[in-house]
């Protein structure tokens, strides 16, 4: 915990203003930065003038959206961090057995956060091709814990006293009809999640996507990161990806676990 003194206030807004530009919000005036980073209009419309005169923000004069020089953080990091240098020939491989979109994703708060993918796959139809699988799940995408089977796993990880205190300090958001929003129906889910040592969730963060995901742990049994596909509800079914699916994630988790 760092001591107060030494806390840079602005610091801590000019970034949740920044990182109050997500996939569903991609350009924001100020009234909107305000209200997602819990600060005020003008002190908004500050720090988004502020990060558009260093580049980070474009803007017509009302509103603000993300410029590509917020780029060098993510460039840096995927060059410099070791995880998704190790992940990427495995996500790979198995994108290139199943003909899915495989990713590896790591916990941040109340949001998992994509940290590896495998390259784009196209599904074999009449003409031998057809759309690439991406449901907005690009490097970099955030998603709510509670509302996928990635954050299920590794809410599952955590020691359950500590899973307790997350529980009391976020709330379940409604994303679909058929996300989990009762507190004592995800402690049962991720209490099943826990024994079952995978999650599937159907549908709880975006309709027509079933998700499965599986735990990647290091040699001392820490885990890391989660292992996810996504697929169609349209085309696999639930049982399928368990059957088709499962048995080859958790082998790679297994191989995974020696260089981890």
């Amino acid at each position: 915990m760092i001591a107060k003194p030494d806390l840079i206030e602005g610091m801590v807004k000019g970034m949740a203003v920044l990182e109050s530009f997500d996939t569903e919000r991609q350009r924001l005036n100020a009234t909107l930065a305000a209200q997602k980073a819990g600060i005020t209009r003008a002190a908004a419309r500050r720090h988004l003038l502020t990060l558009a005169h260093l580049g980070y923000l474009e803007s017509d004069g009302r509103y603000f959206w993300l410029s590509s020089k917020v780029l060098r953080f993510s460039g840096s990091y995927l060059a410099s961090a070791r995880l998704p240098r190790v992940l990427q020939p495995t996500l790979e491989r198995l994108a290139a057995q199943t003909h899915e979109s495989f990713s590896a994703v790591v916990l941040n708060g109340d949001e998992v956060v994509i940290v590896a993918r495998s390259g784009n796959i196209r599904q074999g139809g009449s003409d031998g091709l057809s759309q690439v699988l991406a449901y907005g799940l690009h490097l970099g995408a955030r998603l709510p814990v509670h509302a996928t089977s990635t954050g299920r796993v590794l809410l599952a990880a955590m020691p359950k006293a500590a899973f307790n205190d997350w529980l009391k300090q976020h709330q379940l958001a409604r994303l679909t009809v058929h996300t989990v929003t009762a507190a004592p129906q995800l402690r049962r889910v991720v209490e099943q999640v826990r024994r079952d040592d995978f999650c599937l969730s159907s549908e709880e963060h975006e309709l027509g996507v079933h998700a499965l995901a599986v735990p990647l742990r290091n040699l001392q049994g820490q885990t890391v990161a989660a292992l996810n596909v996504v697929a169609s509800t349209a085309r696999l079914a639930p049982d399928t990806m368990r059957r088709d699916l499962l048995p080859l994630m958790l082998e790679a988790a297994r191989e995974l676990r020696l260089i981890l």
